[in-house]
């Protein structure tokens, strides 16, 4: 430990002797590091698991359920969402650990306080496993149950954010609201919860904030609450609703959490069997063709993270590598300035290994400067992604591990940069430099 602090003061000794070399290494470090990590954070916060211990048990339904028309090729794609009657009966079916049917909506809420006025906040129509599935975090109450799904309960949970602005933060568990002239009592109020990317619906925006209402979407049906979101309509709709039960039109996301590859790979052909069924019925024109991906697979399907954050951190890469190559390169200037002093240390018995160690020591002094410079540097960078108009804008922020890794890069390229000039500085010849003195 002694060596060390003797190397540490030699380095700071190195840098007042040559400020304005060591602050430009300290500035080409900084900068490259700062590059690296305000791009890493942002593919961090977009690109990261949602859901991370149970991504790999939760997986996206689709079934091939449009007209064979005459674009139409064996194996493409299928339409990404269900029909009404398909998601109605795959539910029903429960071949699932877990399942839920859903679509987003925008409701009008009726405050009873006189003092706030009507407003038109963002809804979820789901089932009952929509909670316990994608482990939403209640701060009061909880969830409805299967049996209010199946009768039509009306019974709502609402967002953080909803219950301060109707009940000041207070638990508003068996409270009632209206939506749409419709009253619904409070069963639940969420902890402050946006999963990112807003994986389970993406016809909503990859990172939409999640909704402010959730209620039986059985009860959206009883009462014609309609939806919002995405919706792909095929054949003659003979006069009906897209929202009826018989009608082709696919707008509902579907989910199910399996627990094992082998319960996984069963639902597929329960899925297959399902639609070669509904085949045979007259119901699907089209050869079974189902698809059934888990969250990191259907985001990676979706092209979810954006294709210019990927180019970004690339790019920051190279740039981090011209730093440290320019690092090199002053690096081995300042061991080359130091040939005489380094002669003279190795003449009073200091060892090729003690002069390494000493250049490594220095160099990763020096990164450890630049890597607080770098974080200086990424703050003002996300500081200034989050001013843009871009969607995800706003959820650039850095975090603990994100902050731990920017200093564990900084001493690692630091100490990468420095290997060359110490192993330059460690071959030099005391012989030869007392010679020339």
């Amino acid at each position: 430990m002694s060596m060390l602090n003797y190397y540490f003061d030699l380095a700071l000794r190195s840098f007042r002797a040559a400020k304005g070399l060591s602050l430009l290494m300290i500035l080409a470090l900084g900068l490259g590091i700062g590059a690296c990590m305000t791009t890493l954070t942002v593919f961090h916060v977009l690109g990261g698991d949602p859901i991370p211990g149970k991504s790999e048990r939760l997986f996206n339904v689709q079934l091939d359920a449009e007209a064979a028309n005459p674009s139409f090729k064996p194996g493409d794609e299928p339409v990404r969402q269900l029909t009404r009657f398909d998601a109605e009966a795959l539910l029903q079916a429960k071949k699932g650990r877990r399942q839920v049917m859903m679509t987003g909506a925008q409701a009008t809420v009726l405050p009873d306080d006189p003092a706030l006025k009507p407003f038109v906040t963002t809804a979820r129509w789901t089932s009952a496993d929509f909670f316990t599935m994608f482990e939403v975090p209640f701060a009061y109450g909880s969830g409805w149950d299967a049996a209010a799904d199946q009768a039509d309960a009306r019974v709502v949970v609402i967002s953080h954010s909803l219950n301060e602005k109707l009940f000041g933060g207070a638990n508003s568990v068996g409270r009632e609201i209206r939506l749409r002239e419709q009253g619904f009592r409070v069963v639940g109020v969420l902890k402050p919860w946006r999963p990112v990317p807003h994986y389970f619906d993406l016809t909503q925006g990859a990172y939409t904030q999640p909704a402010e209402v959730y209620a039986p979407i059985s009860t959206s049906f009883r009462l014609n609450l309609g939806s919002s979101g995405n919706m792909n309509c095929w054949g003659n709709l003979d006069g009906k609703h897209p929202r009826d039960l018989n009608v082709p039109c696919a707008w509902l996301q579907y989910w199910v959490e399996l627990d094992s590859a082998a319960q996984a790979a069963e639902y597929r052909n329960y899925l297959q069997q399902y639609s070669e069924e509904q085949g045979r019925a007259g119901r699907f024109e089209r050869p079974a063709n189902v698809r059934l991906r888990p969250v990191m697979a259907w985001l990676d399907h979706q092209q979810v993270l954006p294709s210019d954050v990927r180019l970004q951190v690339w790019l920051a890469f190279a740039f981090l590598l011209v730093c440290l190559t320019n690092t090199v390169g002053l690096l081995l200037a300042k061991s080359l300035r130091r040939s005489a002093e380094i002669g003279v240390r190795r003449a009073l018995g200091a060892t090729r290994r003690a002069i390494f160690q000493q250049f490594l020591v220095e160099a990763g002094v020096l990164g450890l400067i630049g890597g607080l410079l770098g974080l200086a540097l990424a703050a003002l960078g996300l500081w200034l992604v989050r001013l843009s108009p871009a969607p995800y804008a706003r959820l650039a922020e850095m975090d603990w591990p994100m902050l731990a890794l920017t200093l564990a890069l900084a001493l690692l390229a630091s100490l990468a940069a420095g290997l060359l000039p110490a192993w330059h500085a460690a071959g030099i010849s005391p012989a030869r430099q007392l010679k020339t003195q």
